[in-house]
């Protein structure tokens, strides 16, 4: 999915916020997992964004290394949601020019999304991306002051539409949570 501005977007902001914008180029991201093994990601949300602007999504179930799935319950899937999708080796190639230009990696909890790719990519034998994480956590704490700070918490905070632990609606808004404590 690709999303336009419109001209009357731009010409609408004033000249501060628009040049406060420009440099923020980010990609969301977030993992959901099969089991307790980090390498056992079954669905991946990114979104990618420019210049303070959404402009692409990617959502991929992901082939887990092994069948094992203990957090069904959590994200709902299963291994014969998974079965015939591509593992993280085979899907990586084609996620990875989403990352051209992005600053950073965004994620909610950001230790746990870092240590899933970092873990796929070492399993799979792919270079592991050098972009430095930012957690959506810790944003939401230091611009906000908001406690418990759940995903959801911060979500209903900030009127933030949830599909809570759908890859691409965490992902989605991670990077809402990013965008906003930028305008503040």
């Amino acid at each position: 999915m690709t999303v336009a501005q419109s001209p009357t977007n731009v010409a609408n902001r004033r000249p501060e916020t628009l040049s406060r914008r420009t440099d923020l180029n980010f990609v969301a991201i977030d993992f959901e997992t099969a089991s307790y093994r980090a390498d056992s990601a079954c669905a991946v949300g990114l979104v990618k964004v420019v210049n303070g602007d959404i402009v692409d999504t990617a959502v991929h179930l992901i082939r887990p290394p092994t069948r094992a799935f203990a957090f069904t319950h959590i994200h709902g899937l299963t291994w014969s949601d998974v079965a015939e999708s591509d593992d993280f080796g085979g899907l990586w190639p084609r996620l990875e020019p989403l990352l051209d230009g992005a600053a950073f990696f965004a994620a909610h909890n950001a230790s746990f999304d870092r240590r899933v790719l970092h873990a796929c990519c070492q399993t799979y034998g792919i270079a592991a991306p050098s972009l430095p994480f930012r957690c959506t956590v810790q944003i939401s704490r230091r611009a906000w002051n908001i406690y418990p700070t759940k995903l959801s918490d911060v979500c209903r905070e900030l009127a933030i539409a949830l599909n809570h632990h759908e890859a691409l609606s965490d992902a989605m808004a991670c990077a809402q949570i990013v965008l906003a404590a930028h305008q503040e």
